[in-house]
């Protein structure tokens, strides 16, 4: 076998997502593949995977579809696939154990334990370790493997909101028996702890039961407490950025980097936000540049994204984005309008595609930042007063929005707020978040 790529699925895994994911580092250095496929996550799991993955991907939420994108992405090369949920962890042989296996069997899986010290949890454990083997089903905490050609055989996970393991590994027996290893993956038992044991196995057999005897996926995932899958809504996502020039670009926080330190942040932060913009899937991404279109990041981000460039107008950001709206807007047939600048490496492609949601019900849309001001507005018509009377770069800004669109009768929606990287104190907060001991630019 000469590679191995490892596809997680992740959709709002909090703060407890960097330390599930720097153990994976150790098998990055040996060459093993790290691809995290996101579902549309609107807390920071998008910006704390980055610096761990080796393409960080975006799709709509669903285990299945997210981990069929993960293994499809780019896979000349790829010989073996490991399917890892976000809360489960690899044991410290599981790669020569997994890579023997393989030249046995098609595909496999672990034994599994809970990361709970009560008795109940090993005996679960036990339990469903001696089902699969019986079944020869395996379930997604099981960290399940495969040769990519029995993947491409099979045609991948079936897409369903739940039960793709099931669904899977029906697929799989036909191919061989899998490769059961006695190593263990220890996996999160909150599901359990926050339902109730024995409410949560109880709940689990109900649905598998109903499964078996021909139920919908569908309806089972909202028994489950899924909620219903809603469509992308179209729009188009418009970047404001400086060039990453010395002196020009992130002045503030020239106190702890330096100027040309601040210049490379610069250039980092454009990179993620045009990564995040295209990713989120909604339309069409624009880059409006400043002072000009022809710096050599806008050129070749424009030319890697395809990107369309504008130069911004004279005038402060008001001015500037009023002048992209309206031109939008004129338009025969013009999409809402998302606009975003460089500064929130918090900013997702879920939020992108939640605040798209957002204005089907309300003309104007917004997602606060904690300084005041606000990381996103949206809108789905120019509306040029909103911009006026503004204090920019002042605490006042979202407020004094909020009021201009009070004063004209326009309603609006908020997200949930984000934060922006602009002082010195936010830098240090952008790097405990990062992790700069593994600091990775995505592919």
């Amino acid at each position: 076998m000469r590679r191995l790529r490892i596809v997680i699925p992740i959709l709002n895994e909090g703060e407890a997502l960097t330390e599930r994911l720097h153990p994976l580092q150790r098998l990055r250095s040996q060459g093993v593949e790290v691809v995290i496929v996101d579902g549309g996550s609107t807390d920071q799991s998008w910006a704390r995977a980055r610096p761990y993955a080796d393409h960080l991907l975006a799709s709509l939420p669903g285990r299945a579809q997210q981990m069929n994108l993960g293994a499809t992405f780019e896979p000349h090369g790829v010989d073996a696939l490991l399917f890892l949920h976000a809360d489960t962890h690899l044991p410290a042989d599981a790669l020569p154990a997994l890579t023997s296996a393989l030249h046995a069997s098609k595909w496999g899986r672990f034994d599994v334990t809970f990361d709970a010290p009560q008795p109940i949890f090993r005996l679960i454990g036990g339990m469903m370790n001696l089902r699969s083997r019986l079944t020869r089903i395996a379930t997604g905490d099981m960290a399940m493997f495969m040769r990519t050609d029995a993947f491409v055989e099979i045609k991948g996970f079936p897409v369903q909101p739940l039960m793709e393991d099931i669904a899977i590994s029906d697929r799989l027996r036909k191919l061989g028996k899998p490769a059961n290893l006695t190593q263990q993956v220890r996996t999160s038992a909150r599901r359990w702890l926050r339902g109730g044991t024995l409410r949560t196995i109880l709940g689990m057999w109900q649905l598998r039961l109903a499964y078996f005897f021909g139920a919908s996926p569908e309806r089972l995932a909202v028994q489950y407490g899924y909620p219903p899958l809603q469509p992308l809504a179209p729009a188009c996502v418009a970047i404001f950025a400086k060039a990453p020039i010395p002196g020009l670009a992130k002045t503030r926080l020239s106190a702890v980097l330096g100027a040309r330190g601040a210049a490379r942040a610069q250039r980092i932060f454009i990179g993620q936000s045009v990564h995040t913009a295209t990713a989120a899937a909604v339309g069409h991404v624009q880059l409006h540049c400043t002072p000009s279109i022809e710096h050599p990041r806008f050129k070749s981000l424009a030319k890697r994204f395809a990107l369309e460039r504008f130069v911004q107008v004279s005038g402060d950001i008001g001015m500037r984005m009023n002048a992209c709206a309206q031109a939008h807007f004129d338009s025969p047939n013009a999409v809402p309008l998302l606009m975003v600048g460089t500064d929130c490496p918090a900013l997702g492609p879920g939020h992108l595609q939640a605040a798209a949601r957002a204005l089907r019900d309300a003309p104007i849309c917004f997602i606060p930042a904690e300084d005041g001001g606000y990381v996103l507005v949206g809108m789905t018509r120019w509306i040029p007063d909103l911009f006026e009377q503004i204090e920019w770069s002042s605490p006042r800004v979202m407020a004094q929005s909020r009021a201009r669109l009070e004063a004209v009768g326009v309603t609006w929606q908020e997200l949930p707020s984000l934060w922006d990287v602009d002082e010195p104190a936010d830098w240090h907060r952008y790097q405990r978040m990062m992790n700069p001991n593994t600091e990775v630019e995505p592919k």
